[in-house]
């Protein structure tokens, strides 16, 4: 049997895993990475075509644990990239963000990792493809937000993370929010007759553990900021719909406030007792996207209203048109069921500290 179709078999699973595997470490060298390369490159090829982004291929993979296969990925990724002249600008960020491969590991490691790592991109799915891949024309969004804007909104948002006393926190967040508000506001009124400008989407990775309960955090940020979501469970992901002024908002704010509701956790959960401190971070966290997504709701409708009637009507077309697009990527979606609250203690400290981050 010649040494592509062992590994397709193995891959496919009609050969044992490690029978492959030792057919494969007594082969010549040569002719096996022939073989693995060329089936990595076919398999990376169908993920990156069927919607696969690199910095989110990477983050699933490096999930499992394997930093052996978190490297392949990255350097896949570069490779598929330079076979092509024109490549959209946001890809190519994503490839030059993803961190550079660690040391070479030895042989029977390497062939380890890369034939599981072929396994485990056999089981992932086409998504929705948001950014044009390698190859295929590229495609630049034109309604980007001001870079001077983000990297106040950044400064502030670290600071926020930085400080042990919540008043300063509540004051940094608060400043963070208000800018988000303000230029997407501002974007709305100044783009209202631009065809150019339309919605976008994209996914966001949401890490284990408690992934429901930070989906749904990141679902109550997105709703305030004029977006909305669709969770997939599966890939630890969500999707967010909406325009790039909103979703860069959503993911800075996000990021940040997980940041704080983590260090907040830390802070009030009970000493010992593994099941009541499960049970203390899953109410924790749901309590405290409840009421973030209230202080952040109450804070967007304080901006809007110190803007014209002429705004509202805006606002509705624009969130129309960002479920459409959303309606046409996932046409079949299902309410997913709330967290249950097995923590009365979490819940309320969850709410606390929720206040404690406050955003008008």
């Amino acid at each position: 049997m010649q040494l592509p179709e062992i590994v397709r078999d193995v891959v496919s699973g009609a050969i044992g895993y490690e029978a492959g595997l030792d057919a494969l470490t007594v082969a010549p060298a040569a002719e096996v990475d022939a073989a693995l390369g060329a089936a990595l490159r076919e398999a990376l090829e169908r993920l990156f075509r069927g919607g696969w982004q690199p910095a989110e291929l990477h983050r699933v993979v490096a999930r499992l644990g394997d930093p052996v296969q978190a490297g392949l990925v990255a350097s896949g990724a570069a490779a598929y990239a330079s076979r092509f002249a024109e490549v959209d600008p946001r890809w190519q960020q994503q490839v030059a963000s993803l961190p550079a491969p660690g040391k070479r590991p030895d042989r029977i490691t390497l062939l380890d990792s890369s034939l599981g790592l072929l396994r485990e991109l056999r089981q992932l799915p086409s998504v929705e493809v948001l950014i044009p891949p390698p190859g295929t024309q590229a495609v630049i969004s034109v309604n980007r937000p001001d870079d001077r804007m983000l990297e106040r909104v950044r400064a502030l948002l670290a600071k926020a993370e930085a400080t042990d006393f919540p008043a300063e926190a509540e004051a940094y967040s608060a400043k963070a929010q208000e800018l988000i508000a303000r230029h997407s506001i501002s974007e709305a009124l100044t783009s209202v007759n631009r065809a150019e400008v339309v919605p976008f989407a994209r996914r966001i990775g949401v890490d284990h553990p408690y992934e429901s309960e930070k989906a749904s955090l990141l679902d109550a940020v997105a709703r305030a900021n004029h977006c909305h979501t669709v969770w997939s469970p599966e890939l630890g992901f969500s999707t967010v719909f909406g325009f790039d002024a909103d979703i860069d908002g959503v993911e800075l704010l996000y990021t940040s406030l997980l940041v704080q509701a983590n260090r907040a956790m830390a802070r009030d959960e009970p000493a010992k007792g593994k099941a009541r401190i499960k049970a203390f971070r899953r109410s924790f966290l749901v309590a405290y996207a409840v009421r973030i997504g209230e202080r952040l709701s109450s804070a967007t409708r304080h901006e809007i209203a110190q803007q014209t009637p002429d705004l509202l009507p805006v606002l509705r077309n624009r969130d129309l048109r960002v479920r459409e697009v959303m309606q046409k990527a996932f046409p079949r979606t299902v309410r997913s069921r709330g967290s249950r609250i097995d923590s009365l203690e979490g819940w309320e400290s969850g709410r606390a500290a929720a206040d404690e981050a406050e955003l008008r």
